[in-house]
């Protein structure tokens, strides 16, 4: 029940709930056009991402097969990018806090509400791993039963026609103004970057999978269910929520999940649907925490250095302590952001974890084309990748798509090349620490 809930669950986070009001507000009801390429990029890449798993059900670790077919240091790169696409993630998630809690007490600091949040996690994390799959079990459960409500409250409005401060719900909200695209392809192609990261963690679902007793059920199933989450999670919530309420009215600062319901007079169910969006941030927070407590005691784990001895160590409940401790003090650093620039540092750590994830998904695509490549008609995997190769030169045209978007507005420019000199870095850190281990052993 962990492994299924949490596969749904990841499906749904901040991206969604929060981001999604910039996304309307730069593409308009065309959202929607977004929401499904996206989708169906995720899709493949999953089924990339299924088949390197199920090819060697001893490797767990998506970061093992980059290491394997792309080269150590492509691996290295990869492993400690994605630790620190996590924290991005993490940073990410309770600043969205701090801005949910300020609908009930809005003198409340921003800083303070991601602060606690952070502390009671890391308790919970440091108990054992039961302890976070029991969490986030029930963090999945209210995010999908506040979903499908929002649906059939949706749905219900747009039957019987139900008055609204502006006008009706109904069908003809997503063409009525300014039509389907209102700020025409521009708007659309800039709403791509936000709509990216509301997918970003969808790899979990593979990693996740490949840690039950059959992988070979449950990683399929896990990535097969994927198209059905996306059309009934995004696509359905945004579809019947642009319906009951229409598009323009939606502020790019804020949930539009929340401020349907508070437009509508409906404080109470706005009320509900906050408390929903702040679990849902305090879920991603959690997997977050999880996702780089782990890998980087896998990073460390052997290594010479006193920091690694100190990271690469297990505690008596056989959880990474150390490593836990540490990330969320790199976390912790968004407390601070929030508290010298309040309102700016969604978008902005946003944009680096986008731009991280593209390097990292890319990785994942090319280790697959070469793991393809290199078995041949040998590989007796029966989930293969459909439509291969053009499935995977699809997804990396994509990803190049997104890096274009990213150039196109200056804040998403400035974390394009932050990540960029970020993955240049560890190669060169890597380079020379080969040389100098090189040198030690002659």
């Amino acid at each position: 029940r962990h492994v299924q809930l949490i596969a749904i669950g990841g499906t749904i986070g901040t991206g969604l709930f929060l981001g999604a009001g910039q996304s309307i507000h730069l593409a308009g009801p065309a959202i929607l056009i977004a929401y499904l390429v996206t989708g169906l990029v995720c899709f493949l890449l999953m089924r990339a991402l299924g088949e390197l798993l199920l090819s060697d059900l001893h490797t767990h670790s998506y970061i093992d097969f980059i290491k394997q077919y792309l080269g150590d240091k492509t691996g290295f790169v990869a492993g400690w990018t994605y630790w620190v696409c996590w924290i991005t993630i993490a940073m990410a998630e309770i600043t969205a806090a701090g801005e949910y809690m300020q609908f009930w007490w809005p003198r409340l600091p921003q800083w303070l509400p991601g602060l606690i949040i952070l502390i009671l996690l890391l308790g919970l994390n440091s108990i054992n791993v039961s302890a976070f799959g029991e969490t986030e079990f029930w963090f999945a459960i209210i995010k999908i039963a506040a979903i499908l409500a929002l649906i059939a409250v949706g749905i219900g409005m747009v039957l019987f026609s139900v008055k609204t401060p502006v006008g009706h719900a109904s069908l003809t909200n997503l063409v009525s103004y300014g039509g389907f695209m209102p700020h025409g392809i521009k708007g659309l192609v800039l709403s791509f970057q936000m709509v990216l990261f509301s997918f970003i963690g969808i790899e979990m679902v593979g990693m996740t999978a490949s840690e039950t007793a059959d992988p070979k059920t449950v990683i399929p199933k896990a990535i097969n269910d994927i198209p059905v989450r996306i059309i009934l999670f995004y696509v359905g919530s945004l579809f019947f929520l642009m319906c009951m309420y229409p598009w323009q009215y939606f502020s790019a600062a804020h949930s539009p999940f929340v401020q349907v319901f508070t437009n509508l007079g409906i404080r109470s169910a706005a009320a509900i649907i906050n408390f929903v969006v702040l679990t849902a941030a305090a879920s991603s927070c959690n997997s977050a925490l999880f996702s780089t407590g782990r890998m980087l005691f896998s990073l460390t784990y052997d290594g010479k250095s006193k920091f690694a001895k100190r990271m690469g160590t297990l505690s008596t409940r056989q959880v990474p302590r150390n490593a836990l401790w540490f990330s969320t003090l790199v976390i912790g650093l968004s407390v601070i952001l929030n508290l010298l620039m309040p309102g700016k540092v969604f978008s902005l750590i946003a944009s680096v974890s986008t731009t991280c994830f593209i390097f990292i998904w890319g990785a994942i695509v090319v280790a697959h084309i070469k793991y393809r490549r290199q078995a041949g008609s040998q590989a007796k995997v029966k989930f293969r990748m459909p439509l291969f190769p053009l499935s995977d030169y699809f997804i990396l045209v994509f990803l190049a798509f997104i890096a274009v978007v990213l150039c196109l507005k200056f804040e998403t420019l400035i974390a394009l090349l932050v990540s960029a000199v970020w993955v240049v870095g560890l190669y060169i850190v890597k380079i020379v620490s080969d040389r100098i281990r090189q040198r030690t052993h002659d």
